[in-house]
């Protein structure tokens, strides 16, 4: 008999957590394994570039918009390039909106290089979930989600409306979907009042959010010189000139990183210039020739420029140093984005007392148990960047904590524990966005917000 019994054990172990799950769905509530599993579905959607798989994405979200009651449609600014819109209507739909946003491609991976399959989301025993978008972002998108799913289910009913945004092409600038939403009929009719988009993973226990970016100056120096004999020794070659310009711009990357070193300036306060490719040489069918020296050689870099640098400043950097007509050198931008609005002013987002939307997030936070460290520029390029340029305030902000920050990395993951726990902040925060009245007499003008 006490065989049987032992043999028996896993069967009734089996069938009490079978009962316990049946028991958390009926009482209208999700296990932890059934939200994980959720953002585990999403992340298998490979919607990497340059070919995402967006009709599947917009198929899930719209899935999930229906299962949560939620207003749901894909907009297509470019043919192929859907930009999936959501609404959770309020009471007040007079009073400026709530805007979530997020996108839904991802970067590529080298799945050789990882400890999992990027597109398996698979977690490992200390529960990791390793997958290509499991910090950038589609974490956010449902967390989101599963935040609008435990205010519905806790009978909260928003005063303000809610919408979310999954836009489909922020890894390669965001020009179709983000750009386009931004400067849309549709955006234009949600009366938006404020946007919350993606931040970055924290190492440590605080939260990070973000009031302003860098700016992506993507330079392309090309130098030109007679060519000649391998052997020869001549002036102005086109190596020659172009060595001296990169020496150049070492030197001033190297300056600014001494200031991130040094602790007197944050990575996102400097201008960070990264050489990205370099291209010279004359070809041939071995690979190039080696006797002769060639007429043209250019190399690209990825400038990123933060709203409180000098652009004139820089310009004349880059025209009379890195890039001197005195050298036979030209260049030419393949992306420059100011970092200053039309008037001349940092693109920044406020966060004093100006700003009511600031104080409701670290509140929203601290309430949550969580905490919010210091507000910082983002030191890459995000979507909120377009809504930033209509004057909207926008804070970017992605609840995790104590996790290394690896976006566009091998080994991309995000802890169960830390998704959970984001989906508690959210949870808290788009309740406090959503309920805010505003200041007395407010008739919904986004100028008093």
């Amino acid at each position: 008999m006490e065989l049987n019994r032992r043999s028996l054990l896993p069967s009734l172990l089996a069938l009490i957590l079978l009962a316990s799950s049946a028991a958390a769905a009926a009482d209208g509530h999700d296990d932890d394994d059934s939200i994980v599993a959720r953002f585990q579905r999403y992340l298998r959607i490979n919607t990497a570039q340059p070919s995402p798989d967006y009709a599947q994405s917009t198929d899930f979200l719209l899935s999930e918009a229906k299962s949560l009651a939620l207003e749901g449609r894909a907009v297509e600014f470019v043919p192929g390039k859907p930009v999936v819109l959501l609404r959770w209507p309020g009471s007040d739909p007079s009073l400026p909106s709530v805007l979530l946003n997020s996108h839904t491609d991802v970067q590529p991976a080298e799945d050789g290089k990882w400890s999992l399959p990027p597109f398996a989301a698979r977690a490992d025993a200390e529960g990791r979930i390793y997958a290509r978008g499991s910090q950038d972002m589609k974490c956010v998108g449902m967390q989101y989600l599963e935040a609008i799913r435990r205010l519905k289910r806790s009978g909260f009913a928003p005063l303000r409306d809610v919408y979310l945004s999954f836009v489909p092409d922020e890894e390669i600038g965001g020009h179709d979907g983000a750009a386009k939403l931004a400067e849309s009929d549709e955006l234009r009719a949600m009366n938006v009042g404020i946007v919350l988009d993606e931040g970055l993973a924290s190492p440590t226990e605080y939260y990070r959010a973000f009031y302003g970016e860098r700016c992506p100056w993507w330079l392309v120096i090309k130098a030109t010189g007679a060519p000649g004999h391998g052997a020869k020794l001549y002036d102005n070659t086109a190596m020659e000139n172009l060595l001296k310009s990169i020496e150049s711009v070492r030197r001033f990357r190297a300056s600014q990183f001494d200031l991130v070193k040094a602790g007197l300036k944050a990575e996102g306060e400097v201008t960070s210039v990264n050489m990205v490719f370099l291209k010279a040489g004359t070809p041939s069918p071995t690979g190039f020739v080696m006797n002769l020296q060639p007429s043209e050689a250019e190399a690209g870099f990825d400038v990123r420029v933060p709203p409180t640098a000098d652009p004139k400043a820089l310009m004349t950097r880059i025209a009379e140093e890195w890039a001197p007509i005195s050298r036979n050198m030209t260049f030419e931008f393949k992306q420059k984005v100011s970092p200053h609005d039309a008037l001349g002013n940092p693109i920044l987002t406020a966060t004093d007392s100006s700003n009511p939307w600031w104080a409701l997030l670290e509140e929203a936070v601290k309430k949550a148990n969580g905490k919010l460290g210091s507000p910082e520029i983002f030191p890459a390029s995000t979507d909120a960047r377009y809504f930033r340029d209509l004057g909207l305030p926008a804070i970017g902000f992605s609840p995790m904590a104590n996790t290394p920050v690896l976006l566009h990395d091998h080994n991309e993951f995000l802890s169960k524990t830390e998704y959970l726990r984001g989906i508690e902040i959210y949870e808290s925060i788009i309740k406090a966005y959503a309920s805010h009245a505003g200041p007395p007499g407010d008739g919904g003008s986004k100028d008093e917000l």
